[in-house]
């Protein structure tokens, strides 16, 4: 801004100047007089150009900063419709109105009674992990020459299934069940021992087979 001050002081300079000479246009000027006004007309016409360039710049300089308004109006107002139009399933920062919310939450957060605990660990089936490839290579050879690879993990994976019938069974309410199921509970049950009661799954060799039929 300052620039354009002193090109406006030095441009109302030359105009004075200019005026004075014209206004002794009528009487007959010296030759040295007619060539300073030739001067003053080019540096007058220099200044002219040069404030010409002046105000281009200051106009573009101006168009950038409202494009760049403009583009952080845009960029607000996009803010602002995402806050205003958030979906449902994105969680939301939560704020305690009072004392009774931070109670209520603080006794949702609470965890499960263990009865419930102890109750949904009862009804979890324990299945068999399948023989891997460095497990099998650490039997005896005699052995591996009576079974193979996978003849094992099939083993496992009857084994598996048919605990998992079984137990879906067992675990189930006695008046919910049909007469073939209340016979196959009743035996699941007296088949238990002390040991496997409540804690352990088990299934005979011949009910792999049979689990698989039946259930």
């Amino acid at each position: 801004m300052s620039d354009l001050e002193d090109i406006s002081r030095h441009f109302h300079e030359k105009l004075w100047s200019l005026q004075q000479i014209l206004d002794l246009s009528v009487v007959e000027l010296p030759q040295n007089k007619m060539k300073r006004l030739g001067q003053e007309l080019c540096g007058l016409e220099g200044l002219l150009e040069e404030l010409e360039r002046c105000v281009d710049e200051q106009k573009q300089q101006l168009k950038n900063l409202k494009e760049v308004r403009d583009v952080y109006q845009q960029a607000l107002q996009d803010v602002q419709h995402m806050k205003n139009n958030m979906p449902p399933h994105i969680p939301r920062k939560k704020t305690v109105v009072n004392g009774n919310e931070a109670g209520k939450d603080s006794v949702d957060s609470q965890p499960a009674p263990v009865e419930n605990l102890k109750k949904s660990s009862r009804n979890v089936i324990k299945e068999m992990g399948f023989i891997t490839t460095p497990e099998f290579e650490g039997i005896p050879q005699y052995m591996k020459g009576r079974v193979s690879y996978e003849q094992l993990n099939a083993a496992v994976s009857s084994l598996n299934a048919a605990a998992t019938a079984k137990y879906k069974i067992f675990h189930q309410p006695v008046k919910s069940l049909s007469n073939h199921a209340r016979k196959l509970h009743q035996r699941f049950k007296d088949q238990e021992t002390k040991e496997s009661k409540g804690t352990l799954c088990f299934v005979r060799t011949v009910e792999a087979p049979e689990q698989g039929q039946q259930l």
